[in-house]
């Protein structure tokens, strides 16, 4: 989903996330690795212990009958809607919410109100800034509502901003449904002008618009078991979470317009042509991408314009919401996937202008069916019968149930002789897949994983942040992924600017960084590190099962992640998603020792040799240099017994001792006075507060490696300090800590026995360097080894 700057200061935590530790009464202890259900909420017939949903589980349902017009000239959609509400709780209710998103761009919204710019007064303003504040002051924006009714009676019902409430004439009792109707209209925002998750965007060549409508209709906002009513205001950043039901939709467009939608299209023969049919046909199983729309045909459709009309007729069966894309501009093309546990063929489908060749063209559909097959083995396998990514007016990214809007497009140049010169960087190129990736894989969570996204967004993004590293991975070698490495959380992770991911969406500082990275590098740590692939694949496919299709909270999946895996995973949650700490341990030292055999001859040599390095000193050094006269050597009589020997003589009351400890051991005791072994004892101290396995890299004076791990939980006993004893049969020559980059260790310097400087370079420069454009460079450079070649 697309980030959107606006940090708030209102925490409105599940009541969990503030439970305070258990604090010792007596000295300084901290119990790292205390269980969290402290925190958690109280398991129950709705969900149970160990995370799945229980057998009382139960939510609601909602059915939508929809019809509705886009006026290109005017810019505005309006629409009627039928709506069946089944109360599938065991509660009695007087009242039903309604989300009306679109109030959020109105000039009296606490989105709007309370926008924070985030600096000073200043006489410096965006452009993009000074458009939003203009747009939103001079215009009407959000829903105008015309009718709202129940069986021909008018409804009562009062706005509260973006939340709705309808009274109930009559509680509606457990196991019944109420219908109503709701008219209305609005003005459709321009997409990255506003900020928006939906809107339009302008296009100068031909005056055609591209448009995104997302969040359109007054829609029912969920009612929970744990939360009752889920209506928080909308203020931007946390978006929703939203009831399950059947979409039946009639869509009226500009006749020449193309639409993409949640659902399946009911009327292709009144909307397509002939030949549009049959390459629909042929593309379910094309081996690569078939155009239904080329694009030349695009670009002669986007020339001519209609006033005439066309309504598309889609239905979508147990969607969460439902989203169109709609323009004349649109290349549409399409490719079958077929998926191997069922058989069944997804059509992943694309929709893009003349302006996103060849950037789109190539990549965008290949992503989707990339993302199907990928996230399928990871999670479940892809529920709806359709994929589209469309080039939408919004910039980033954004999903809806079987439809995305996506942002990158390549860079034209235009020549003196008029002709175009068509590039994209390495970075539009990866952006785009990646976002793709995204937002088709946001289609699994939280639109079939039906999370709260408004309070926990890490539940929807940063767990498909990480299924988006693992497909990104498949992708091809060395993918430039921004949330499948360790070391792109840490500098959040050391910010004294940062909240827990557990906290709710519109508090959250950082947004990216919190709800993306770092609980994508945590469930990377967690995989790779912590329980092992198996064991991690296993348990989160269980967690995406138990809960497709259904509302999980954090504890459903902190609790299934447990269950499935037979690994106490409390410490490593707690740390990672409940407070700030970050990762910092030092190899602080290294003691080199072996086994006392207490046999007087060899130990009595071990001491003297000891004794003879303790007793170095400068000056005596430099006197025996110098060749200093002595009185004994003038006078030898002064030598007596103690002169000819040292301290570490081997007397006979040592040997008896010796031997009388040797009567008093078993066999396997007098072995152990003889093991030969080399003993390590290696010191560690916890700098950032996190407790984490330790991953060792031993280097031996023969020159092979080992590579040791240590689980997390030698941190039971002290937090802060542990030492770890290596018995070997060599001697280890250096001891790297976290050799693989794999635990977010924020400071390598200290992670090196023996320690060693850190390499770096001085940079000198004037300004930040641009992203480089190499594939316009490098036609640059022929360009000029042409014109330099000599002219016949």
């Amino acid at each position: 989903m697309r980030l959107i700057g606006i940090v708030l200061s209102l925490c409105l935590g599940m009541q969990a996330a503030h439970a305070e530790a258990i604090k010792q009464t007596k000295g300084s202890f901290e119990d790292k690795f205390r269980q969290l259900e402290e925190h958690l909420p109280t398991p129950n017939v709705y969900r149970t212990g160990s995370g799945a949903p229980g057998h009382a589980y139960w939510q609601q349902q909602v059915d939508y009958d929809i019809k509705v017009k886009l006026d290109e000239k005017s810019r505005t959609i309006t629409g009627s809607e039928s709506v069946v509400y089944e109360n599938n709780s065991p509660d009695t209710l007087n009242y039903l919410w309604l989300q009306l998103d679109q109030n959020r761009f109105s000039k009296h919204s606490d989105a709007y109100v309370t926008m924070e710019m985030g600096r000073k007064a200043s006489k410096k303003m965006s452009y993009s800034t000074l458009r939003f504040l203009a747009r939103t002051e001079t215009e009407d924006w959000g829903f105008m509502l015309t009718k709202v009714q129940s069986g021909g009676k008018n409804v009562r019902y009062s706005i509260n901003d973006t939340m709705m409430r309808i009274d109930l004439d009559k509680p509606l009792k457990p196991g019944e449904s109420f219908s109503f109707d709701i008219d209305w209209w609005f003005n459709i925002p321009e997409g990255k002008a506003m900020g928006a998750r939906g809107g339009f965007e302008p296009y100068s060549r031909d005056g055609n618009d591209i448009f995104f409508i997302a969040q359109w209709f007054p829609r029912l906002a969920a009612y929970t078991d744990l939360a009752g009513w889920e209506h928080k205001q909308f203020l931007g950043t946390g978006e929703f979470t939203l009831e399950f039901g059947d979409y039946d939709v009639e869509i009226t467009v500009p006749a020449d317009h193309i639409v993409g939608s949640t659902g399946v299209l009911q009327n292709a023969k009144d909307v397509l042509t002939s030949d549009q049919r049959k390459r629909l046909e042929k593309a379910k199983t094309a081996e690569r991408p078939v155009f239904i729309v080329t694009q030349d045909e695009a670009l002669e459709n986007e020339k001519e314009g209609s006033d005439k009309t066309k309504t598309w007729h889609f239905k979508a069966d147990n969607v969460r919401d439902f989203a169109f894309a709609s323009s004349r501009k649109f290349i549409w093309d399409a490719l079958g996937v077929k998926l191997p546990e069922s058989g069944r063929t997804v059509m992943a489908m694309s929709l893009y202008p003349d302006e996103a060749v060849p950037l789109w063209d190539k990549y965008s559909t290949h992503a989707i069916a990339h993302t199907l097959d990928t996230y399928s083995r990871y999670s479940f396998e892809y529920p709806y019968p359709v994929a589209w990514s469309v080039n939408g007016p919004i910039g980033g990214g954004m999903e809806y149930p079987m439809i995305t809007s996506n942002g990158p497009k390549p860079a034209i140049e235009k020549k003196e002789d008029g002709t175009e010169v068509r590039t994209y960087t390495k970075r539009a190129k990866y952006g785009l897949i990646s976002v793709i990736i995204h937002e088709i894989g946001h289609i699994y969570f939280p639109m079939t994983v039906n999370s709260d996204e408004r309070n926990w967004a890490w539940m929807d993004e940063g767990l498909n942040s990480f299924l988006q590293s693992q497909a990104e991975r498949e992708w091809e070698p060395d993918y430039p992924s921004r949330y499948g490495r360790a070391k792109e959380a840490i500098p959040y992770m050391v910010s004294p600017n940062q909240t827990p991911i557990m906290t709710q969406s519109d508090s959250i500082i950082g947004y990216g960084p919190n709800a993306y990275t770092k609980p994508a590098v945590a469930l990377n740590i967690l995989r790779e590190t912590v329980m092992g692939r198996e064991l991690f694949d296993f348990a989160f496919k269980e967690y995406a099962h138990r809960w497709k299709f259904k509302r999980p909270y954090p504890a459903d999946f902190f609790r299934t992640m447990e269950d499935a895996s037979g690994k106490d995973l409390d410490w490593f949650f707690r740390g990672w998603f409940y407070t700030t700490d970050h990762v910092d341990i030092a190899l602080t030292g290294i003691s080199h020792a072996r086994i006392n055999t207490q046999d007087p001859e060899v130990e009595n040599e071990y001491d003297r040799k000891e004794d003879l390095d303790a007793q170095q000193y400068i000056a005596e050094m430099r006197n025996k240099a110098d060749g200093m006269p002595r009185r004994v050597d003038r006078f030898p009589e002064l030598l007596d017994f103690y002169n000819e020997n040292d301290d570490f003589i081997v007397t006979k009351k040592q040997k008896d001792a010796y031997e009388g400890t040797l009567k008093d051991l078993e066999d396997w005791q007098k072995e152990l006075l003889k093991y030969g072994h080399e003993l390590y004892f290696l010191d560690f101290e916890n700098i950032g507060g996190l407790v984490m396995p330790l991953v060792l890299d031993v280097e031996y004076e023969d020159g092979s490696h080992e590579e040791v791990r240590i689980a997390a939980e030698i941190w039971r006993e002290n937090p802060k300090q542990v030492t770890k004893v290596l018995v070997r049969d060599k001697k280890i020559k250096t001891v790297t800590l976290d050799p693989y980059n794999e635990i977010a260790d924020a400071e390598k310097s200290n992670n090196v026995w023996p320690s060693k400087p850190h390499a770096t370079r001085v940079e000198l420069y004037k300004r930040r360097a641009e992203q480089r454009n190499l594939m316009k460079e490098y036609l640059d450079t022929q360009d000029a080894e042409k014109a330099a070649e000599p002219k016949d």
